[in-house]
């Protein structure tokens, strides 16, 4: 029909320059982080647009269900200021009309954001992981800088580096003050390499070519030590920088693992929440435009056009916080899986369900007291 068609285009106008600013947004912030943790030497440079290009990736399921949502209620918004909608009721089409043409959209977009959350999104995540693991390991940039001194654990060790090699994976002229048990022992070497364990995280310095000196300043009794390779442990790792949180774990190895023998119970609670909270872009993608076309009926006025936006942006934070809370329950397994995240979308359902037949039992109850 050429009414759907018109409200599909003009929803499709305004989701482009929405989900383009949240976009921009997101990108700018991100951006940001990463210049920063390049510049402190936790990043390097030659991975800032391949991570900014994954992480939002991995962002879109969250952005696309609020840009879909906000073009709806502008849309809505700029045909009520126009008084079309008005029109197309004086003509005879019925209010669910507007309903039915939103919810089409709705759904084949729907289908776009179960691609995304259930495939794109735990890929991207898992990219992402791979080059933060990349970015621990290629750490000759993580603040080892020539002529500049360098803490770590809170000022217990600290390194000075004379020269930086141009592939940067090695320094030259190193320097080394480590301060342990009320005992204080330098080393000194010709050249040291940075390391990191990929399974521990763990950050070492490997010197060659060096000698260590141990003992107490102010006194001659040295204990000088030469050596040809000498590993020192900088930071000690958590024990799972390579292990991939939930998010990356692709659709079909949660939808796997969830049933498989063996796995703690507490762990098939981890996996299927994961499932309930993919699945939950792919609801709210319908539901939100739904609520948008019935705060819109509510506010249908010229006075009151930016009202629905104000009620809009209140539920969805309710509705968003209900989400996340919600599905930390259910990873701590202190909420049944049976009840889930369903729970707030049914609640979601009843708003919209209200407010869109809220005005049709008033005037009956009004027919009602008239006799």
């Amino acid at each position: 029909m050429i009414l759907e068609r018109y409200i599909h285009k003009e929803i499709l106008s305004k989701l482009v320059w929405i989900l383009g600013l949240l976009l921009l947004i997101m990108t700018s912030h991100r951006f940001v982080g990463y210049l920063a943790d390049a510049a402190e030497g936790q990043l390097p440079s030659y991975l800032i647009f391949r991570m900014l290009g994954v992480k939002m990736l991995s962002l879109l399921p969250r952005m696309l269900p609020v840009a879909l949502f906000i073009s709806v209620i502008l849309a809505m918004a700029r045909l009520n200021r126009d008084r079309e909608l008005t029109v197309v009721s004086g003509a005879g089409v019925a209010d669910r009309f507007q309903l039915l043409a939103v919810f089409r959209f709705a759904l084949v977009y729907s289908l776009v954001v179960a691609a995304v959350s259930f495939y794109l999104a735990p890929w991207a995540e898992l990219q992402l992981r791979n080059l933060n693991d990349q970015a621990s390991r290629d750490s000759d940039v993580t603040g080892l800088h020539a002529g500049q001194f360098k803490e770590f654990n809170e000022g217990d060790k600290v390194v000075y580096v004379r020269q930086v090699a141009d592939s940067g994976r090695a320094v030259h002229g190193v320097f080394l003050q480590v301060r342990q048990n009320n005992q204080l022992s330098v080393l000194k070497s010709d050249s040291a390499q940075y390391r990191v364990n990929p399974d521990s995280g763990s950050r070492y310095v490997l010197f060659r070519n060096g000698r260590r000196y141990v003992g107490k300043p102010g006194e001659a009794n040295y204990e000088i030590t030469r050596y040809g390779t000498y590993a020192v442990l900088l930071d000690e790792g958590s024990g799972a920088a390579s292990a991939r949180r939930l998010e990356a774990y692709s659709t079909g190895e949660l939808w796997r693992l969830q049933d498989k023998p063996g796995v703690r119970p507490l762990r098939r609670t981890w996996y299927k929440a994961e499932l309930h909270w993919r699945l939950s872009y792919v609801l709210t993608s319908l539901l939100l435009p739904l609520l948008a076309v019935a705060l819109s009926r509510w506010f249908a006025s010229g006075d009151q056009r930016y009202m629905p936006l104000f009620f809009a942006i209140l539920i969805y934070f309710v509705y968003s916080n209900l989400l996340g809370i919600s599905k930390t329950l259910l990873i701590r397994g202190e909420m049944s899986l049976t009840l889930g995240l369903w729970w707030v979308h049914a609640l979601l359902a009843l708003v919209i369900f209200g407010l869109l037949e809220a005005k049709r039992v008033r005037f009956w109850f009004k027919r009602i007291r008239s006799g």
